[in-house]
């Protein structure tokens, strides 16, 4: 069997993905396992993003997959270590989960990632047809389109509570992220619309935030006894399965960001979603309801309270159902063997990308 001179291996072997972040359930379930390089570091963040571990460990791996977790690297790290992957020869392959990062408070940082990541990869991924447009817009890539695959194994699904005396609307503000902006406002508006159809709203958030002043009239809400305010540590996959299953509409109460795996949990439990206008969420999901909340704009209010009592009067949403799940998941893992062989087959040298974006970020 011919072999490859420069990593000594078999050709036509199946090409060592190292996936950053590497310890994650996305990325476990979309890289088929002959590709799977089982010495991507699972730390956060990752050491594969320097150029230090790169050399030290060359030898391992022939394409990097990069997903998201970066945000600690200022522009110039990020053109080294992306320059650094053109001087060992490592095509990079690049989903973009995020246009606009829902951890940080601005989009500057990001966007000038993304000027640098998006012209050096091999191959773009994202995972609506809405990002890709909008990838093709600002860098003139072709990305392509790979849907996100189910949240939660199928034995946590199979059983659904008893419905209750009354529907129930939830939001989790987990830990009031980045872009979960002006929640007080959020939760009124929500609660508008449930008491309207005569449903119960519930509220969710982890106890580190519970003081939080942008909760003042959320906690005087519950106070009141008029929604329910429950106050837990993360939940685990089942309690999650557990909690979204007991609810007939969950609302995504984002300002900002591009796609939601809570919107895909969603799908598998059968939840109704109401999400934000920002973003491509109702491109994930042809039952998702949406309401006007973005940076330009703001919070519409009376939208919210709109959506809110629209899924309520909406019959049940059905969950999406495992044989499609399985077939979905063969084809996102499909799709990903080729990439991967491409990408490898190409030997892509980003370097040269990165010498046309050279003067980005450069001002600060």
């Amino acid at each position: 069997m011919r072999r490859d001179p420069a990593l000594d291996r078999p050709v036509g072997s199946s090409p060592r993905v190292l996936q950053i972040p590497g310890d994650h359930p996305y990325v476990h379930q979309v890289c088929p396992s002959p590709f799977r390089f089982e010495g991507s570091p699972g730390a956060v963040p990752s050491p594969a993003l320097t150029p230090q571990w790169l050399s030290q460990h060359r030898g391992e791996f022939d394409v990097v997959h990069l997903h998201f977790g970066y945000e600690h690297l200022d522009v110039d790290e990020m053109r080294h270590w992306i320059m650094h992957l053109g001087r060992l020869r490592v095509p990079l392959v690049l989903t973009v989960h995020d246009l606009r990062n829902p951890h940080q408070d601005t989009p500057e940082a990001h966007d000038r990632h993304l000027d640098l990541l998006v012209p050096a990869a091999a191959v773009v991924l994202t995972l609506t047809a809405g990002a890709a447009a909008e990838i093709r817009r600002r860098w003139g890539r072709r990305a392509q389109v790979v849907p996100h695959p189910a949240i939660f194994d199928r034995s946590l699904l199979s059983r659904r509570p008893a419905p209750g005396p009354q529907k129930i609307v939830g939001i989790h503000l987990k830990d009031l992220r980045r872009n979960v902006v002006g929640p007080d406002q959020v939760v009124r508006a929500a609660l508008s619309g449930a008491q309207a159809a005569g449903a119960r709203l519930r509220i969710d958030l982890h106890p580190g935030v519970r003081n939080r002043p942008e909760l003042q009239l959320t906690r005087s809400l519950a106070e009141q006894g008029l929604l329910d305010l429950v106050v837990h540590e993360r939940f685990s996959d089942a309690d999650l399965a557990g909690y979204l299953k007991g609810l007939h509409t969950y609302v995504l109460p984002n300002r900002f960001g591009t796609h939601s795996g809570w919107l895909e949990a969603c799908r598998d439990t059968g939840t109704r979603i109401v999400a934000p206008s920002c973003g491509y969420y109702a491109d994930q999901w042809d039952e998702v309801l949406t309401y006007q909340h973005d940076e330009v704009t703001g919070l519409s209010a009376a939208s919210l309270t709109r959506a809110v009592r629209r899924s309520l009067e909406a019959g049940p949403v059905q969950p999406a159902t495992p044989g499609f799940r399985a077939a979905q998941l063969q084809q996102v893992q499909a799709q990903h063997a080729d990439v991967y062989r491409r990408a490898h087959r190409r030997k892509t040298l980003p370097v040269r990308a990165v010498a046309l974006r050279q003067t980005v970020g450069a001002a600060g």
